[in-house]
């Protein structure tokens, strides 16, 4: 529905935890008119660069504080995405993405109570990592 708000600019980074590069991450607006629960998020795909990435390997923040595997979201009732609150698509991934431009692809797929089947929205973008 708001496909040019999937992939938010200059949001590609590598994320650092105890001095290690643990992945990379991304963030991204519901393509959505309005917030929904976790468990309504059906999908998130990634794909840099022309490869897809493994879906146990993505997590989301609705806030950018606590994540959620794409399985935990099946059943995360108790934390909602608001319509215009920017989450964070987190990719685990040693060492991250190397420094400059990567073709990002980033699917969301949501289901809501009144259209029957799931519905997507998709970008791509090249980002940088700094």
């Amino acid at each position: 529905m708001f496909d040019n708000y999937v992939l938010t600019d200059n949001s590609l980074e590598n994320v650092k935890k105890d001095g290690e590069i643990t992945g990379y991450k991304m963030r991204t607006r519901i393509t959505y008119y309005r917030g929904i629960p976790l468990s309504m998020v059906h999908d998130i795909q990634v794909e840099v660069d022309g490869q897809e990435v493994p879906r146990e390997s993505i997590r989301f923040s609705p806030d950018g504080e606590i994540y959620f595997t794409l399985e935990e979201m099946k059943t995360v009732t108790s934390y909602k995405w608001e319509y215009g609150q920017e989450g964070v698509v987190y990719v685990e991934q040693p060492g991250g993405l190397t420094p400059g431009e990567h073709k990002i692809k980033l699917t969301q797929v949501s289901r809501v109570a009144y259209i029957p089947v799931p519905f997507s929205g998709t970008q791509t973008k090249t980002l940088i990592v700094q």
